[in-house]
């Protein structure tokens, strides 16, 4: 497995600097943050400005990322997909096709997203539309030779309060999806975490959706049982901030995913490629070198778990 990380976490810093900062730390591969230019949302930053992409800075990209033995395993851009604002729901697909051209300009073949959720309708009613969107999407990047995957997380809470704001986020919903829009090019970034404190078995969907399974992330959860017979599974209403309720996510080998089993897993579908660390751990945030030493610490792990 080739272990390395959501870039993300380390903000603004230059892609550089978190290129040479991973070379020095054993990491083999980033995952590049694509946002818009001065876009605001958490866990967000504009790595790489793909609407001004040029093929001379794509080439000085590549080139400083062979200096420093690293892969681009995948280009990510996380928003709404399926907005139910027309416009803004334009502007997502349209960036969508620019992190595609990007990723074509910089010779890796993945570019990971959200399907999102038209909030305004039900989770079934919302797949009509998304069987437009990314039938579009899939065609745009397989014309690249692209591959475009989901992370399946449920964003609940991102657009309204208590309701999920994707709709790809149980095994259910994968197999819906690649009914829908069943393009070779269209997989997913799994990730064990989200089904984990949905309570959901993360290993036996590895053999399910063996060839659907194009990245990974490695980012850990933890249950609490005692919250969690006390607010239930749609979890605390009042005063409920990040990690604070019934689970929380940590870094891999701080909560409660068996890497070593989900190691098994992969070996058994012949997956030995990318292991990247998404670090959304309430506990190793705050500074930069607390960031960096969630990293290093979920990377000892995943190593150490992978043998």
């Amino acid at each position: 497995m080739k272990v390395g990380f959501l870039t993300v976490c380390l903000g603004q810093m230059a892609l550089e600097e978190k290129a040479k900062w991973a070379q020095a730390n054993g990491f083999k591969t980033l995952e590049i943050a694509c946002w818009p230019a001065g876009n605001t949302r958490d866990y967000s930053s504009t790595d790489i400005d793909v609407a001004a992409l040029t093929a001379k800075k794509a080439d000085e990209i590549k080139a400083y990322m062979k200096k420093y033995g690293l892969e681009i395993s995948s280009l990510a851009y996380y928003d709404n997909n399926l907005d139910a604002d027309k416009t803004k729901r334009k502007f997502v697909n349209d960036h969508v096709k620019k992190c595609v051209d990007a990723a074509a300009l910089l010779g890796t073949d993945r570019v990971g997203t959200f399907v999102g959720r038209n909030i305004e309708k039900s989770i079934q009613a919302n797949f009509d539309e998304f069987e437009t969107v990314f039938k579009g999407l899939t065609s745009y990047a397989a014309d690249k030779g692209v591959r475009l995957m989901i992370e399946n997380c449920p964003m609940e809470g991102w657009q309204m309060a208590g309701v999920p704001g994707t709709i790809s986020f149980t095994p259910e919903l994968f197999e819906e999806m690649f009914k829908r829009v069943p393009a070779k090019n269209f997989g997913l970034n799994y990730d064990p975490s989200h089904l984990l404190f949905q309570l959901i078995d993360y290993i036996d969907p590895i053999a399910q959706f063996k060839d659907r399974i194009f990245h990974v992330h490695a980012k850990d959860a933890e249950v609490f049982p005692d919250k969690l017979k006390y607010y239930g599974v749609f979890d605390r209403n009042f005063d409920r901030a990040h990690g604070n309720g019934y689970w929380r996510y940590r870094m891999p080998g701080l909560g409660q995913v068996d890497w070593k089993k989900m190691y098994a897993a992969l070996k058994k579908i012949k997956y030995d490629d990318v292991v990247s660390i998404e670090h959304e751990d309430p506990l190793y945030e705050g500074s930069e070198a607390k960031v960096k030493e969630g990293l290093i610490l979920g990377k000892k792990h995943l190593d150490a778990s992978f043998k």
